[in-house]
């Protein structure tokens, strides 16, 4: 097998510092994006400049991080200590930090197969719920059940101290927790299952917990939560993630990236879960459900053109159906 013309951001970072003049440019770009004032530092100050075109031509700058890996975290703050510096300018176009996604080799229809299965009902006098059936699957899987049921108590107590219901923070993380020592076999059924009733689609909506995990007291405008969660390392790198893997142009011949990759897609749409942006089914409808980030286009004066088509990418999105 050849090698990926990619080294993972820890690995870089460490090449980086083996060298003095590399080393020092680093820390000089480490200083540059730190505090308030960093778009003006990057455009007009001339150590800063020096800086990133050292930084090009070092390993640090085709660097990428593995989906899930020990030192994620870390991995992707490397990464964006480069990459803040390159994309300040254009919001939208950030490129994903994570390795890229093979193309896929064989058909999704079988490996979305296990999501539906129970989707058709032999017995039509059996009331069928393949949220429930997802749930039971669960609870029979000892690393999902003691996952859920952790989430679940932490996405449910109430956090006295604030006066909150519950801590989102707390909640959010027990979320990625979950969804990173799950199979997705378990937790993609769960929140995929295909529903042809309202039971069913409302106990999807309630799989994260949303009024802990997702709703707030009152909706942020989508362009501000999009500017939260770009100043978070974790939380840009998924999104960044969920566009590359999940957008679609209006006049592409597929209806998923990287040949019709509906598996890639759902899972960088799982991965955005438990941050800023979570997303969830916005009701209980089961025949024309809509998912979304808590916010809303509203008030955004003459910016709205640009928080609709943000929406979109979320509403609208072909490869998630």
């Amino acid at each position: 097998m050849s090698q990926p013309e990619w080294v993972d951001c820890i690995q870089a970072s460490d090449m980086c510092n083996q060298n003095p003049y590399c080393s020092s440019r680093y820390r000089v770009m480490r200083q540059c994006l730190v505090g308030k004032e960093k778009e003006a530092m990057l455009d007009n100050n001339r150590e800063c400049q020096a800086a990133l075109e050292v930084l090009l031509v070092s390993p640090l700058y085709d660097c990428r991080c593995k989906r899930g890996m020990k030192k994620e975290l870390q991995c992707l703050q490397n990464y964006w200590t480069i990459h803040m510096g390159l994309t300040e300018g254009g919001d939208m176009d950030d490129s994903s930090p994570y390795e890229p996604v093979a193309p896929n080799r064989q058909p999704d229809v079988f490996r979305l197969a296990s999501i539906s299965s129970g989707f058709h009902c032999l017995d039509p006098e059996r009331n069928c719920n393949p949220c429930l059936d997802a749930a039971k699957a669960c609870n029979l899987n000892g690393s999902c059940k003691r996952q859920r049921s952790a989430y679940i108590a932490t996405c449910s107590k109430e956090d006295p101290n604030k006066g909150e219901t519950c801590s989102k923070k707390r909640c959010h993380k027990a979320l990625r927790l979950f969804l990173d020592r799950v199979p997705p076999e378990f937790s993609h059924r769960l929140l995929f299952c295909p529903c042809q009733s309202e039971g069913c689609a409302e106990r999807r909506r309630q799989t994260i917990v949303p009024d802990c995990s997702y709703k707030d007291k009152e909706k942020p405008n989508c362009l501000e939560l999009r500017k939260v969660c770009r100043q978070d390392s974790l939380c840009r790198s998924r999104l960044a993630d969920y566009l590359v893997n999940c957008w679609v142009t209006p006049h592409a011949v597929s209806t998923c990236p990287n040949q019709d990759n509906h598996q890639a897609c759902l899972a960088s749409y799982a991965r955005l879960i438990g941050t800023e942006m979570t997303p969830n089914y916005v009701d209980s409808s089961f025949s024309n459900w809509t998912i979304s980030p808590w916010c809303t286009c509203k008030g955004s004066g003459n910016q709205e053109e640009e928080c609709l088509n943000f929406l979109r990418y979320f509403t609208d999105n072909t490869c998630l159906s």
